[in-house]
């Protein structure tokens, strides 16, 4: 009886040693810097070296690549890293990764095209999930019951086939320098999304530029060699992506500006690229919050804006820290400004802080949400549509709504010059309430609408010195009302004018796809006396 008692208590001991010696995953696998005939897989045991991953063409798998694991916490913790190599482009792939007896399930991916493959794909941009305390769940909502359900629902079938990439512009946890929060706040709510789509992010002020940021995202190495992984470039199908950081000691440094310049003189020569997408965190302007804007980023948005009118590829740039949407779009150049926040962090209600209508927004929204960004790989014609899916907000829900959307064709398709109709030649009796009109807006092209209108007045014919310069556009959403609501873009009332004075003017008209018409002809008209 005491042989079969002490049996029974080695068992029991056995038992609890092995159990505590077994292996856990901290971070579940996920899929860093794809190219298209190669891509990373990482994650976070609680200890244990080894590091493979099986891959291969069928759930079957069949090959095997080994990595290096290594230090994230000063701890027994180890952080994984594999490269799978020797892929074929545009192509799924499954995987699991082992660590000794820890084995993943089995996920897939798929690598990028090539430009010349002329392939479409969809990405998602989405910014700030950072942790709040009140609404502690909110990131792992906008992931799974937002984006996942979403793609389920538009187009069924496996993630990797619907979603290239994740775009994440800054603050993904509420403090860069605590261990946990990767795990708890950003990996684990997003585990399904990150084991099958490639996430790259840029730092934003709540990453504090910690160690761990670093340490837990591969990101292209190909920017200043002394700033490695705070700013780069990754090229998927015909579209160039540049992260930037935009952070104290780092947006405004020389550095960084010449390598943007660089870049973008590199891009201007690249026959492959069509667009350019640009992703830092701290806005230019902000309507939702005046404080959050940095005065950089402006010199980020003007460098994407001369490169796009030069080279006829159309920009954007990707921005967060304001919790809020925006789209907004440049003047005189086809570059759009685009606010993706928030996906966890406390909504920036309206009336909350200081804001301010700039003519660039058309529309700003104070909720949760994700963008899509839809790529049409036509060679002929090249485009891409934005789609704003929202959540909501505290007082009012939003089971993945679109609220907003703009498609941009790199082609451009001028609308016909509109054509003065009043005053022209005549002497205008009155100086006050003197209103400019226009034709209605024409296009060749089928379902072109009249989106914008510019007007100049001026007392010289090269309106060098306007003293009437005026950008409306046909929608302006600010603190919830349309601004623009019955403004009608073929008009444009003047202020009070000078006596006896001749004025010139001018006006062109914009369609909902950033394309300008030229210039309508010069029409002119004199005033009387007071």
């Amino acid at each position: 009886m005491r042989k079969v008692n002490l049996i029974w208590i080695c068992c029991i001991l056995w038992g609890g040693i092995t159990a505590q010696d077994k292996i856990q995953f901290l971070v579940q696998p996920y899929i860093q810097d794809a190219e298209p005939n190669s891509i990373k897989i990482m994650w976070e045991t609680d200890k244990g070296d080894e590091s493979i991953v099986e891959w291969g063409s069928t759930p079957k798998l069949g090959k095997k690549s080994k990595g290096k694991a290594f230090d994230v916490n000063f701890g027994p913790s180890r952080l994984h890293e594999v490269e799978l190599t020797g892929l074929k482009r545009f192509t799924t792939y499954y995987y699991r990764v082992l660590t000794q007896s820890l084995r993943s399930d089995i996920f897939q991916f798929k690598t990028p095209p090539f430009a010349d493959d002329d392939e479409s794909f969809s990405m998602v941009a989405m910014s700030d999930m950072q942790y709040d305390h009140n609404y502690p769940d909110k990131f792992h909502e906008i992931v799974n019951d937002g984006l996942l359900a979403y793609l389920q629902n538009e187009h069924g079938g496996a993630l990797s086939d619907n979603l290239a990439l994740v775009m994440i512009p800054g603050d993904l946890v509420e403090n860069g320098s605590k261990y946990y929060q990767w795990k708890d706040h950003f990996f684990d709510p997003a585990q399904k999304l990150f084991a099958e789509v490639p996430v790259y992010p840029v730092l934003g002020n709540h990453e504090r530029n910690s160690t761990f940021y670093f340490k837990y995202f591969s990101l292209p190495e190909n920017g200043t060699p002394a700033y490695a992984e705070h700013w780069w470039y990754k090229d998927y199908g015909n579209i160039r992506i540049i992260g930037l950081n935009s952070n104290d000691g780092y947006g405004d440094i020389k550095e960084q500006f010449s390598w943007l310049k660089d870049l973008l003189e590199d891009t201007a020569k690249n026959p492959d690229i069509d667009f350019v997408f640009a992703q830092l965190h701290h806005p230019h302007k902000s309507e939702l919050w005046i404080p959050g804007e940095r005065e950089s980023t402006g010199k980020v948005v003007k460098l994407l804006e001369e490169f796009s009118t030069k080279t006829g590829k159309p920009s954007l740039h990707f921005f967060g820290h304001t919790h809020g949407y925006s789209r907004g779009q440049s003047k005189d150049h086809k570059h759009l400004w685009i606010n993706v926040a928030s996906a966890g962090g406390a909504i920036d209600n309206w009336g909350e802080f200081e804001g301010r209508d700039y003519d660039e927004f058309s529309v700003t929204q104070d909720e949760y949400g994700f963008v899509m960004v839809e790529v049409d790989g036509n060679p002929e014609n090249p485009r891409f549509t934005i789609k704003r899916i929202s959540r909501g907000n505290e007082e009012k829900f939003r089971a993945n709504e679109l609220r907003d959307s703009i498609t941009v064709w790199k082609n451009e398709k001028k609308p016909k010059p509109p054509e003065p109709i009043s005053p022209i030649g005549n002497e205008i009796k009155t100086i006050t309430h003197v209103v400019l009109k226009a034709n209605e807006f024409t296009s060749q092209f089928k379902g072109a609408f009249h989106a914008a209108s510019q007007w100049q007045m001026a007392t010289t014919e090269d309106f060098e010195k306007p003293i009437v310069d005026r950008w409306k556009q046909h929608e302006n959403w600010y603190y919830e009302e349309n601004r623009q609501k019955d403004d009608d873009l073929t008009d444009e009332k003047t202020d009070r004018l000078k006596p006896n004075t001749t004025y010139y003017w001018r006006v062109r008209y914009r369609d909902q796809n950033l394309n300008w018409s030229d210039w309508s002809e010069t029409a002119s008209f004199k005033t009387g006396q007071k």
